[in-house]
């Protein structure tokens, strides 16, 4: 147990900070992105990735030159304030060079194509409107009068909707796939241009939605999907290496 802070007579340790993280939630947060980068970059040690002494020493200038530290003494001088060893530094760098390489691996262009073309419908978007409204009689009067005026919605959200949206004649905007309540998602991905669905009861039965399609919109590979398609590939390949290893807390 190291004493980390002192602030007048009180002195916070590391066993207290680890207590005060625990007990606000930010432990097992620090813990979980601790594990992922551990479990990618032995992975990359295990393919066979290999790291360089250049590519160690560019991200070392790097990290100077981001500080401001224009002088060889003077990162030698942060360092020391901070407790860490140049060989802390080095192996610090080595494992986030790692995790890079392994990531880019993992989330290459080549596997973001594939994997988009194998599961293209999961990133189908469409443009969403609703209207809240605090009882289940008065959701079935509104969507009463849309089924003879579906062109009265934008007016009857901004005259009845307690939603925030309510200003907006109740535009919700684009909404992509797992973004909703399952049983609600399936009907309104299903729905044509224009069709209003409802009303549904929020999961917590204090209000009633009805809902419009304004528009659909078919997936395509542009740069907002090659990033999910990224995080995923990175989520489903952290989940099966998790799988594969023993991960026990101590």
């Amino acid at each position: 147990m190291a004493d980390l802070v002192r602030i007048n007579e009180e002195v916070i340790t590391t066993d207290g900070l680890i207590k005060h993280l625990k007990l606000n939630g930010q432990y097992d947060g620090i813990i979980e992105d601790l594990v992922r980068e551990k479990l990618t970059a032995q992975a990359a040690r295990k393919s066979g990735i290999e790291i360089t002494e250049q590519e160690i020493q560019e991200r070392a200038d790097q990290i100077r030159r981001v500080r401001g530290l224009h002088r060889a003494v003077d990162m030698n001088r942060w360092l020391d304030q901070i407790g860490v060893t140049v060989e802390d530094l080095a192996a610090f760098i080595t494992h986030m060079l790692y995790v890079e390489r392994m990531q880019e691996r993992i989330a290459s262009d080549a596997a973001v194509e594939e994997y988009f073309s194998l599961n293209s419908p999961k990133f189908d978007s469409i443009v969403l409107g609703h209207i809240v409204v605090a009882s289940e009689g008065k959701a079935r009067e509104i969507l009463a009068i849309l089924e003879d005026e579906p062109e009265a919605f934008e007016m009857l959200a901004m005259e009845h909707s307690t939603a925030d949206t309510a200003t907006e004649g109740g535009y919700i905007g684009v909404v992509t796939r797992g973004s909703l309540v399952s049983e609600i998602e399936a009907k309104v991905f299903h729905a044509e241009e224009g069709e209003v669905l409802g009303p549904f009861g929020t999961p917590n039965g204090s209000a009633w939605e009805i809902f419009m399609v304004r528009e659909r919109r078919d997936a395509r590979l542009d740069d907002d999907t090659r990033s999910d398609v990224r995080r995923l590939l990175k989520e489903e390949w952290l989940v099966a290496r998790a799988r594969e290893n023993r991960i026990e807390l101590c």
